[in-house]
């Protein structure tokens, strides 16, 4: 009876472990869903971080405040990123969780990839994140890569795009209207 039961615990145990994703909900110039595998695996404390802002609703409403074309698309400033927020502040905030020390790993930046925004200290990561347009590569090992884009990447194309250097989106930028953890 042990033996079975040791047996059976064995591939459960040694099972596929559930996959964390999101899928964010995009309106304005794009319209559509964009569904995210976070890796977990590479980046735990981060993932932790993104999934606990999304189940608490904290990046619906959450606007994309800079996208440069040919580069990325920078989302989730959950304090002064809302829609509708004429401050002036998009992408200075965070959450009011503490800041990420940096999982760093050797997944380079490719078309689709998802990394975490900071600042420039290595250990700033918060909220925001971006999705890569095209390849990267000289943000390897400089930005914690945290997902890839599965489905509706046609959506991220989509983006209305930012203007200047800053690459910060005149106008009424598109938004995240909502985003939900898939597992």
């Amino acid at each position: 009876m042990h033996k079975a039961l040791i047996a059976a615990l064995g591939v459960v145990l040694a099972g596929p472990a559930l996959a964390t994703g999101i899928d964010i909900e995009v309106a304005g110039e794009a319209n559509g869903t964009v569904s995210i595998d976070l890796f977990e695996d590479v980046a735990p404390a981060h993932v932790a971080q993104i999934t606990a802002l999304a189940k608490d609703g904290a990046y619906d409403g959450v606007v994309f405040h800079r996208v440069m074309d040919g580069f990325m698309a920078q989302t989730g400033d959950v304090r002064f990123g809302r829609e509708g927020d004429t401050s002036g502040r998009a992408g200075m905030g965070g959450s009011d969780l503490p800041d990420l020390k940096a999982e760093f790993s050797d997944l380079p930046f490719d078309r689709g990839v998802v990394g975490m925004a900071r600042s420039q200290s290595p250990d700033s990561a918060n909220s925001q994140f971006f999705i890569m347009f095209e390849p990267g590569h000289f943000l390897n090992g400089q930005y914690t890569v945290i997902g890839k884009v599965t489905a509706g990447m046609e959506v991220v194309d989509a983006i209305k795009r930012g203007q200047g250097q800053s690459g910060a989106v005149p106008g009424k930028p598109d938004v995240m209207t909502s985003v939900t953890v898939t597992e």
